[in-house]
């Protein structure tokens, strides 16, 4: 069905791009922020359904191009847990692309007055934009996602992504 296409590709958007300085101002490579372990918790709320829970971990690794290679097991309320691909290069400042294994084209991601938004398709013609904002303690990110299906809100999500130890 449509809505879990849509479902998969909000829980997916819920981890990506967040860094932050000891002031809460991104710093010069975000990227570095999903290098080694990170998790997100978060609520998806999709039209016409109850809100679910979804927790991400990941693994993440800089290769000496720059590029970020981010690994995710993804455990959705009620689903089996499925594993996520991320491969994320800067393009130029405030500036990355790259892919998603549930995108069905490029991820891109800029950065705006010190947050970053994402935006992605997914399987069945939805449209997702997240924001995420860097939170003082340089070590998570708020996400507040939309996902739309011909200009109409289909669903919505917030979560919280943490850098861990």
């Amino acid at each position: 069905m449509m809505l879990n296409a849509c479902r998969l590709a909000v829980i997916a958007t819920l981890v990506l791009l967040a860094s932050s300085s000891a002031r809460g101002e991104a710093i010069a490579h975000p990227l570095k922020f999903f290098e080694g372990r990170t998790f997100t918790e978060g609520t998806i709320k999709i039209m016409l359904s109850k809100p679910s829970r979804s927790r991400t971990h990941g693994v993440g690794t800089v290769r000496p191009d720059g590029t970020l290679a981010l690994v995710q097991k993804v455990e959705d309320q009620g689903k089996p847990p499925r594993e996520r691909r991320w491969l994320i290069r800067q393009v130029a400042p405030g500036r990355f692309t790259g892919t998603m294994s549930e995108a069905s084209g490029p991820v891109t991601i800029e950065q705006v007055s010190g947050r970053y938004r994402l935006r992605l398709k997914v399987a069945g013609g939805y449209n997702v934009e997240q924001w995420l904002t860097p939170l003082p303690d340089g070590k998570s990110a708020r996400s507040n996602l939309t996902v739309r299906k011909l200009g109409i809100v289909v669903a919505t999500g917030e979560g919280l992504v943490k850098k861990l130890p």
